[in-house]
C-alpha cells in the first residue's frame, strides 16, 4: 500500500481507513488535522485543550469511520464528531458550570451585535477566543454551527433559557470588547 501515500482520492483513503490501514489513517490525519485543529481552537480555552480534543476526536473518527456511508460530506461528518468530542469533554470537566438559575430572564432571540466593517474577521475571532468557556461554547454552537437554542439545550443538557442567557451574555461581552477597541482606536487617531 505504498501507493496510498500518492493517492489523493478521498474515497479510497476512507475505504482504507475502514480496513484499519495505518498509512491511510496517517494520510487522513495529515490532510485534515490542521483544519480540525482550527475547529478545536474555536471552542477550547487554550492550545493544549484543543490538542487533546483533536486527538480524542481523531480516535473517534477512526473508531467510527465504518459508520460513514458516503451520504453527505465527509468533512461535515468529521466536524460533527470533533464538535461533539469538545462538548463531551467540556461537560465532563464542567458539569455544574453550564447550569444557571434563570428566573424572570427575558432575552430577545433577535438580539444582534452590530457588525462594523472596522474590524477584520481575524480580530473578531480573537475576541471570540476571549469569551468565558460557557459563553464561548454556546456562542459557537449558535453562531458557527447554526444550532437553535432547543438543539443547544439538548446537546449540552441545559435549559433553553440558560442557552439564551449564555448567548446574550456572550454578545454583551463581545460588544463591550468592541467598544473598548473602538475607544482605543479613536484615542490613537
Amino acid at each position: 500500500m505504498d501507493n496510498l501515500l500518492r493517492v489523493e482520492n478521498l474515497s479510497e483513503i476512507i475505504q482504507q481507513c475502514q480496513k484499519n490501514n495505518a498509512k491511510a489513517q496517517k494520510l487522513l490525519y495529515q490532510k485534515f488535522s490542521p483544519w480540525l485543529f482550527g475547529v478545536c481552537i474555536q471552542y477550547c480555552k487554550d492550545r493544549t485543550e484543543a490538542e487533546d480534543n483533536l486527538q480524542d476526536g481523531f480516535i473517534k473518527i477512526f473508531n467510527n469511520i465504518n459508520k460513514f456511508r458516503s451520504e453527505g460530506s465527509f468533512e461535515g461528518w468529521m466536524r460533527r464528531i470533533m464538535v461533539n468530542t469538545i462538548i463531551e469533554s467540556f461537560r465532563k470537566k464542567n458539569p455544574i458550570y453550564l447550569v444557571e438559575s434563570i428566573e424572570d430572564l427575558q432575552i430577545e432571540d433577535e438580539e444582534k451585535i452590530e457588525h462594523t466593517p472596522k474590524h477584520s474577521t481575524s480580530e473578531l475571532l480573537k475576541l471570540i477566543e476571549t469569551l468565558p468557556p460557557k459563553y464561548k461554547l454556546v456562542f459557537n454552537l449558535y453562531a458557527m454551527e447554526g444550532l437553535s437554542h432547543n438543539e443547544i439545550s439538548e446537546v449540552l443538557g441545559i435549559s433553553v433559557g440558560t442557552s439564551k442567557s449564555n448567548l446574550s451574555r456572550a454578545r454583551k461581552f463581545l460588544k463591550d470588547k468592541l467598544t473598548v477597541m473602538e475607544e482605543k482606536e479613536t484615542q490613537t487617531a
